[in-house]
């Protein structure tokens, strides 16, 4: 322990002595340091380079829905959904029209009548 108090106090007189004295830096060394800042300073103020092709409009949307994978996806689902819209299966059809009130639902063999599509509830809100 006493090793290390005689170590600092050793320390101590030099560290008082840098306090004490400022250095003063050789002109041709602060010459140096601004020469060097001046030349780091103008190769960061640089206009960056023009950008050699610039992205049009069909390529920036291609690019924002995930490339050409999922446009052909988009594509697929498109085909299908109008090819079902045009020439719906028979059940769907069926369905469709019993649901929108189009087709005829028996409920006895002399009776046919058609289904309301709008509730009472939804006549009132109407204002009817």
């Amino acid at each position: 322990m006493t090793d290390k108090q005689q170590d600092s106090d050793g320390l101590e007189a030099f560290f008082d002595a840098a306090r004490n004295t400022a250095p003063d830096p050789d002109a041709a060394f602060m010459a140096r340091i601004l020469d060097d800042a001046l030349s780091v300073q103008a190769e960061a103020v640089a206009p960056p380079r023009p950008a050699t092709k610039r992205e049009g409009p069909f390529s920036q949307i291609l690019r924002g829905i995930g490339g050409w994978p999922a446009l052909t996806g988009l594509a697929a689902a498109t085909v299908a959904g109008v090819w079902v819209g045009v020439n719906p299966p028979a059940a769907v059809s069926d369905q469709l029209a019993s649901l929108i009130g189009t087709g005829s639902v028996s409920t006895d063999a002399d009776s046919d009548w058609l289904l309301d599509p709008l509730t009472e509830y939804d006549i009132a809100m109407t204002g009817g």
